[in-house]
């Protein structure tokens, strides 16, 4: 009881066309990625609050939250909490180093006229919605938004 298998071999011009729609598929993504063809440009929504800030990491581990306009510390995260805002800012971090910027130009923080609260890099115009993460991790950030208010003169 021996079974052949004789095996068809695909034809030439099958084998061609795929290589083809391989190379063309890699080609517009790549050209995609490069060029930011395709890619959905949301409109930041107008504000009713914003600040501007800095974050600083500091030897202690600790985080100082700097008011962008006067340089005054308004906040201090403590080493090892809120890992939603320190988890946040690396992402935005990473951003910054790949375009080769430092951490000295600010973030907007802002209430837009819808409710949201937005984390904007001014130096990549990278936006976070931060209520996207739930209540309770954009509650971390309203806190910074209100005593940055209350710093102001």
């Amino acid at each position: 009881m021996s079974h052949s298998h004789s095996a068809t071999p695909l034809p030439r011009g099958v084998l061609i066309g795929a290589a083809a729609l391989v190379a063309v598929t890699i080609a517009l993504a790549g050209t995609a990625r490069l060029t930011g063809l395709g890619a959905a440009h949301v409109a930041e929504p107008p504000a009713i609050e914003s600040r501007l800030l800095t974050f600083a990491d500091q030897s202690d581990g600790s985080i100082a939250v700097r008011d962008g306009a006067t340089g005054r510390v308004i906040a201090e995260v403590a080493p090892g909490t809120n890992g939603f805002l320190r988890g946040a800012l690396r992402g935005l971090a990473r951003d910054r180093r790949q375009h080769g910027i430092g951490e000295a130009p600010p973030f907007r923080l802002s209430r837009t006229v819808d409710g949201r609260l937005l984390l904007v890099d001014t130096s990549t115009h990278r936006l976070v919605d931060l209520g996207a993460f739930g209540a309770s991790n954009a509650g971390v950030f309203a806190g910074l938004l209100a005593a940055a208010g209350k710093a102001q003169p």
